[in-house]
């Protein structure tokens, strides 16, 4: 508006020079216009509310979810025009990769009635996981001309969290001595019923089941079967979401796949009730938002866009992790810390796992989720077998060169139980067969 007025200033100080009375006139009611129309424009936008239906949202993948704000206008004065929108990052509705589809708008002109009301409603396809922030609600306002705008952020945002799929992994027994890793249990936490290590006599509270007939009948007094213990003692998953390792030419398929093979799996050893934890260097979504948030006030349009979106570079120092257990709300806990994973470039895996090694109980088998192998993440892996870790290794998308330099850097290191999934369509055949052990250079590949 301030460059309107000069410009209006000097065609005055023409008029006065050419001394031409209409041309003055008509710069005075200009002038005198734009004054009014700012005068009536301003304060309109301290009169409006806006009110969100819902502050948080959790769907599944491919779920629908529907966004509602409501806009009031207080005053017993009506509002020429106003322009409300509700800002959404430009990764996150992008069509090409885009985790949210937009159907209808969520941008809306339109005039406002002395106490009238202004629904903004549109509907969210949810296409891929993570946690996204929808919001915050921009509202602009001006004179009748357009040369005098403001506008506030009104409704603070809503958050939407997309669950990661779990995928049924086929070819689970319970009673296999390694459905998914091998170790040597240093307690008898668990117990095969399939495999019998002896008999002795029958003590007080000893369960049916566990009778030795034959040897009873033979003998004249009760015995009980006595059972080796099982192999199988659940896993911790480790989920390398180091950026190194995530080329954008790949992305999100290599990352969402990833997070969906650990979903999986967490889900598979539910399944079969046993002990299941997670370990990553991902960065939480939730604390980037907390720690970035969004401009309360920002002085433009394009002040406000910019705080919705996401910062790529991250230096997290500090691993996430989901303690090791049995629960019957482990799933849920991994699917959500899963969904809001993202990636990092501060913690690289073996630094994450020299960090998280006391954290990981030997009891269980240490599954390596990773997107590539250096000669570091080798040797960490390395050196926790030589302590006594059972050592499993995904690797995901992974070109033929890079797959044999990986697979050969493992077995320098005496890791020979690797697996190489290709894609989302080879997932539930991941635990399927086993690796063949009669050469160290051999994978299964899905």
């Amino acid at each position: 508006m301030t460059r309107w007025l000069i410009i209006a200033g000097l065609i005055l100080a023409a008029a006065f020079v050419l001394e031409s009375g209409l041309l003055a006139y008509s710069m005075y009611a200009l002038v005198a216009l734009v004054l009014a129309g700012r005068g009536l424009a301003a304060g309109r936008l301290d009169h409006l509310e806006a009110r969100r239906s819902r502050k948080s949202y959790t769907r599944e993948l491919g779920g629908i979810l529907k966004m509602r704000v409501k806009v009031s206008n207080g005053s017993s004065a009506p509002i020429p025009w106003v322009l409300i929108e509700d800002l959404v990052a430009r990764e996150t509705i992008d069509p090409r990769n885009g985790a949210l589809k937009i159907k209808g708008k969520r941008i809306r002109l339109a005039m406002m009635a002395p106490k009238g009301e202004l629904v903004l409603e549109y509907t969210l396809e949810c296409q891929r996981r993570g946690y996204f922030q929808i919001g915050p609600l921009v509202v602009e306002n001006g004179d009748l001309f357009g040369l005098y705008r403001q506008f506030r952020v009104m409704a603070p945002p809503a958050f939407v969290l997309v669950l990661p799929k779990v995928v049924p992994l086929i070819g689970y027994d319970i009673a296999s001595r390694r459905p998914i890793g091998e170790i040597k249990l240093s307690h008898r936490l668990f117990e095969d019923p399939t495999r019998i290590a002896g008999v002795r006599e029958y003590s007080a509270g000893d369960p049916l089941n566990r009778i030795h007939w034959k040897v009873t009948a033979r003998t004249g007094t009760l015995h009980c079967r006595i059972f080796e213990p099982s192999c199988l003692a659940g896993a911790t998953i480790v989920v390398d979401f180091f950026a190194d390792g995530y080329p954008s030419q790949g992305e999100p398929t290599r990352s969402d796949l990833v997070v969906t093979a650990a979903a999986s799996l967490v889900g598979a050893l539910c399944e079969l009730k046993q002990q299941v934890g997670l370990v990553t260097n991902g960065r939480d979504a939730l604390e980037r938002i907390r720690t970035e948030g969004y401009i309360l006030e920002p002085g433009r349009r394009s002040e406000a866009q910019s705080a919705n979106e996401t910062v790529r570079e991250s230096q997290r120092l500090d691993p996430q992790v989901l303690p090791v257990r049995r629960s019957d709300d482990q799933l849920p806990r991994a699917r959500e810390l899963l969904a809001r994973l993202e990636l990092t470039s501060g913690l690289p895996i073996e630094q994450l796992l020299a960090v998280c090694r006391d954290r990981i109980p030997r009891d269980t088998t240490v599954l390596a989720i990773l997107p590539q192998v250096s000669l570091e993440a080798a040797a960490a892996l390395g050196d926790m077998r030589r302590q006594g870790y059972a050592i499993g290794v995904i690797l995901v998308m992974m070109e033929l060169g890079a797959l044999a330099q990986a697979t050969s850097r493992l077995a320098s290191e005496r890791i020979y139980d690797v697996r190489h999934l290709t894609g989302e369509d080879r997932l539930p055949e991941l635990c399927l067969n086993q690796v063949d052990r009669s050469s160290p250079y051999s994978i299964s590949t899905h």
